[in-house]
């Protein structure tokens, strides 16, 4: 079973934003493995808490990129 985990900062990604994760993850995998694969693919879009992710041992968080990204929750 093909399998994909996104790991992305919390609040930054819309609904749609991640049902277009999904489905292209998904498609990109019928691609390689044909469309066997469609039936068996799982997609994990994971949201990690601002500050609970790092690179070369040190924090960051979106306040560090200048960049807080408003997520629209409605789901439009």
């Amino acid at each position: 079973m093909p399998f994909a985990n996104f790991k992305v900062p919390e609040n930054t990604l819309t609904p749609k934003q991640k049902e277009e994760i999904v489905t292209r993850t998904t498609e990109l995998y019928v691609e390689l493995y044909g469309e066997r694969a469609r039936d068996n693919t799982m997609v994990l879009v994971e949201e990690v808490a601002d500050g609970g992710w790092g690179i070369s041992g040190n924090v960051l968080t979106l306040a560090k990129f200048g960049e807080a990204v408003p997520t629209d929750t409605s789901g439009a």
